[in-house]
């Protein structure tokens, strides 16, 4: 099975078994809806989605024969992941992006080694002897090619670490 990072439990909310989640996942709305599977913490212990809904930043779920704060106070401070089979979604994962060789100007510049989140975006970490750090919106990235394991970015000043 190939588990996607989805968010993080950061609490119960009431009495009736109702979690917290707090994600950023880029599908929520694939994600986030009634009868997924979740799989929760390091053994990805599944629970079934019995509901779903948005309070302040958010997401509140229930799950089927979970009905009492007992049942899943366990998940307090447990990641959340799906199963990428599950997911429908048009475009990409960010994980997708890790692993992927980058070009600016049809110059090869390294490979994608990690994904560094922030609360504006992300940012691609690429390495190749220096490190670059590429923010991970469309003013930079002019492609993505999964097939080809090749991602090109868009050549502005200063953007790349030259020696």
């Amino acid at each position: 099975m190939d588990y996607i990072y989805i968010g993080d439990v950061t609490n119960t909310h009431g009495l009736k078994g109702e979690i917290r989640i707090s994600s950023d996942f880029k599908f929520k709305d694939s994600a986030f809806k009634v009868g997924m599977p979740f799989y929760i913490g390091k053994k990805h212990a599944k629970e079934v989605v019995a509901s779903h809904r948005i309070h302040k930043n958010y997401d509140m779920v229930t799950f089927d024969g979970c009905n009492y704060i007992d049942d899943v106070i366990i998940y307090k401070g447990e990641p959340v992941y799906v199963n990428r089979a599950d997911l429908v979604y048009d475009g990409y994962l960010d994980e997708d992006l890790i692993g992927l060789d980058v070009y600016c100007l049809d110059r090869h510049i390294g490979k994608v080694n990690s994904i560094m989140k922030t609360n504006a975006h992300d940012i691609l970490v690429v390495k190749n002897g220096s490190k670059h750090l590429i923010p991970n919106i469309d003013e930079f990235i002019k492609s993505v090619d999964l097939d080809n394991k090749r991602l090109d970015i868009n050549y502005m000043k200063g953007l790349l670490n030259e020696d």
